[in-house]
C-alpha cells in the first residue's frame, strides 16, 4: 500500500519510479545510494523519471506535514579540505548558537553524489541543506537542483548554496557568495602592476563555476590595463597540490616564458612552489607566485603565499543565519561577502 502526502494524492514508490524508467527497482535503489556503477544514460532515465513522480525517498516523511528534525545539513566535496574545513566550523558555530545539529555530508567531487545527498537530506527533514563550492555548469544537474530547491521548500526546509550562483529568478535558495572574480581581478591588476607581462594562470577547471569566475577576473584585469593574456599560459588541471606540482614542471620543461604563477588556488600554488624550487627558479626573484583562499597553509609556505583572502567562516555563519532566518529576512537571502589581496613574501617587481 502506498503512503500518502499531506495533499492527499499518494506518495511515489521506487517501483513506480523503476517502472517510469523502465528499469528494475534495485536499479533505482542503487542510483539513489550512489554506491555502485550506473550507466550514465540510466542515471539520466531515473532521475528524469524521480522528477516527474516528485519522488521522496521515504514518502512517509512528506506526510508529517512541514516538521524539521532541529539539523543543519552540511554537504561537501571533501572535509579534509582547509578550504571546506573552515567553512564547515562557521556552519556549526552559527548551528550549535541557534538550538540546530549540524550533519557532514561528502560527495567526493561527483555531481550526481550532490543530488543524492540532497535528497537524502529531503528525506531526513534536516531544516537547512547548505551546499558548498562551484556548480557544474550541467544543464540536467542545474535542473534537478532547482527541483530539489522547491521540494525542500514544500517540506519547510531550505536550500543553501555557499560560493556558487543563484539558481535562477524565483527559486526558493538562499545564496551565499564570495567576490570571486574580483578578487582575481585585484589579484592579477596587482602583478601587472608590479611590472610582470607573462603570468601563467595554473588551475582552469572546465566546467566549473569557481573557476570560470576566476578565469573571468584574470582576463578582465588584462584586459582593463591594455596587456593581452597568453592563451598558451592558461592551464587546465585540478585544485590539488599535486597537479600544481606536474603543471610548473611541465611549464619549466617546455621552455615556456613567464615571470608570474597565479595558481587557482593556495594548494595548487604549493605544488608550484615546490616544482619551481627543485627547477632552480627563485621565488620571487625569478617567478612571483600568487594563490587564491588564504588557507592557513598561504602562511607556512616558504615564502609566505601572497594571495586573495575568502571570508570562511563568516560564509558558514552567514549561510545558516539566512537560511534559519529566512521569514525575518526575506530580502537577505542573497549576500556577496567581499574578498582581499594578502602581499606577502612570494611576489616583488622583476628584475629588482
Amino acid at each position: 500500500m502506498k503512503s500518502t502526502g499531506s495533499s492527499g494524492k499518494d506518495a511515489s514508490t521506487v517501483r513506480d519510479v523503476a517502472k517510469r524508467a523502465g528499469v528494475s527497482a534495485s536499479t533505482v535503489s542503487r542510483v539513489l545510494g550512489g554506491t555502485y556503477p550506473v550507466a550514465a544514460a540510466t542515471r539520466t532515465r531515473v532521475l528524469r523519471a524521480m522528477r516527474e513522480l516528485d519522488y521522496v525517498v521515504n514518502a512517509h516523511a512528506r506526510a508529517l506535514g512541514g516538521s524539521t528534525n532541529k539539523s543543519v545539513a552540511f554537504v561537501v566535496d571533501d572535509v579534509t579540505g582547509p578550504f571546506y574545513a573552515h567553512i564547515a566550523r562557521g556552519v556549526e558555530e552559527q548551528a550549535s548558537a541557534e538550538g540546530r545539529l549540524c550533519m557532514l555530508c561528502t560527495t567526493h567531487g561527483d555531481p550526481q553524489r550532490v543530488l543524492a545527498v540532497v535528497e537524502l537530506m529531503r528525506e531526513q527533514r534536516a531544516d537547512a541543506v547548505i551546499v558548498v563550492g562551484g556548480a557544474w555548469e550541467d544543464k540536467e544537474y542545474q535542473e534537478r537542483m532547482t527541483h530539489f530547491a522547491h521540494a525542500l521548500d514544500r517540506a519547510g526546509s531550505r536550500l543553501v548554496l555557499v560560493g556558487r550562483p543563484p539558481l535562477g529568478e524565483g527559486v526558493p535558495a538562499t545564496v551565499v557568495e564570495y567576490d570571486n572574480e574580483n578578487g582575481a581581478f585585484a589579484m592579477t591588476t596587482h602583478l601587472l602592476s608590479l611590472g610582470h607581462r607573462r603570468i601563467a594562470f595554473v588551475g582552469k577547471v572546465p566546467g566549473l563555476s569557481t573557476s570560470g569566475q576566476r578565469i573571468d577576473g584574470f582576463l578582465r584585469a588584462h584586459e582593463t590595463l591594455g596587456f593581452e593574456a597568453d592563451p598558451e599560459l592558461i592551464v587546465e588541471g585540478e585544485f590539488t597540490r599535486s597537479f600544481g606540482y606536474r603543471a610548473a614542471a611541465r611549464l619549466l620543461a617546455s621552455g615556456a616564458a613567464f615571470d608570474a604563477v597565479f595558481a587557482a588556488t593556495d594548494m595548487v600554488a604549493a605544488g608550484v612552489l615546490q616544482a619551481l624550487r627543485e627547477g632552480g627558479v627563485r621565488v620571487p626573484e625569478d617567478v612571483s607566485v600568487v594563490g587564491y583562499d588564504d588557507i592557513p597553509v598561504a602562511i607556512d609556505l616558504y615564502p609566505a603565499l601572497t594571495t586573495v583572502s575568502i571570508p570562511h567562516e563568516e560564509l558558514g555563519r552567514t549561510a545558516v543565519r539566512l537560511a534559519l532566518h529566512r521569514e525575518e529576512l526575506p530580502d537577505a537571502q542573497h549576500q556577496m561577502l567581499g574578498t582581499h589581496i594578502v602581499v606577502r613574501g612570494s611576489t616583488r617587481r622583476p628584475g629588482r
